[in-house]
């Protein structure tokens, strides 16, 4: 019983870890693309 706990454990955790790593790579290619200046500009002068 305690092998059985132990093995739905460990693969929540991997699923967890899964979910985890896609996320970071999603953020990841989203940083890497170059925002707008012309929308940049415009909250900045929003802001003040």
């Amino acid at each position: 019983m305690a092998a059985t706990i132990a093995l739905n454990v460990s693969n929540r955790l991997l699923t967890v870890a899964a979910v985890f790593l896609c996320i970071m790579a999603a953020q990841l290619a989203t940083a890497s693309c170059t925002p707008e200046p012309a929308s940049y500009a415009a909250r900045a002068m929003i802001q003040r």
